[in-house]
């Protein structure tokens, strides 16, 4: 099986994915009455599982409402010492190296796995572990929050596959690593 790892994300204008202090408000301020998932169910058809850092997992359980996936979730964190009992059949702890957690996941025999997280994705960039990078640019500027992306040890080459408009405001690029 081929191994893939997918980056699904939204940034501003100005390359932030959060606000300074994690704000994520801005994310809402186009008007989606008809609640257009602008290709995350067919993202979620693609994967096998997902790869979520410890900032993310806090974000995403503190939101109201269902658990908003149908994949098994790997958290990953240093500082947390287990998952939250009502996940725990969803969600599995893990720790150590980008490679090392990979390795671990491909052993339970996932491998098509969408990367979320800003340090998350920074670091498996560094490895030069990401496949595709499926970005959507919500029209604002923040001026200052959490980056997209970070130094890299090398230039990455990517290929563009297709840019989408969604609510006639939202632009989704997608690229795929070349090597």
């Amino acid at each position: 099986m081929k191994n893939k790892n997918i980056v699904f994300i939204a940034k501003s204008i100005d390359g932030f994915i959060a606000g300074k202090n994690g704000e994520l408000d801005w994310l809402q301020s186009i008007p989606n009455p008809e609640n257009n998932d602008m290709g995350f169910v067919s993202l979620m058809n693609e994967i096998d599982a997902i790869v979520m850092g410890i900032t993310t997992f806090e974000m995403v359980c503190s939101f109201d409402g269902e658990w908003p996936y149908n994949k098994h979730l790997f958290v990953l964190s240093n500082s947390l010492s287990e998952i939250p009992e009502k996940l725990k059949e969803k969600a599995t702890l893990l720790n150590g190296s980008v490679n090392e957690i990979l390795n671990n996941i491909h052993e339970k025999g996932f491998y098509k796995l969408y990367i979320d997280g800003g340090k998350t994705v920074q670091n498996f960039l560094k490895e030069d572990l990401i496949d595709e990078l499926r970005i959507s640019t919500i029209p604002i500027l923040l001026g200052d929050g959490i980056s997209l992306f970070d130094v890299l040890p090398k230039s990455l080459k990517f290929n563009h596959l297709k840019t989408e408009v969604f609510l006639n405001q939202i632009v989704q690029s997608h690229y795929e690593r070349t090597k």
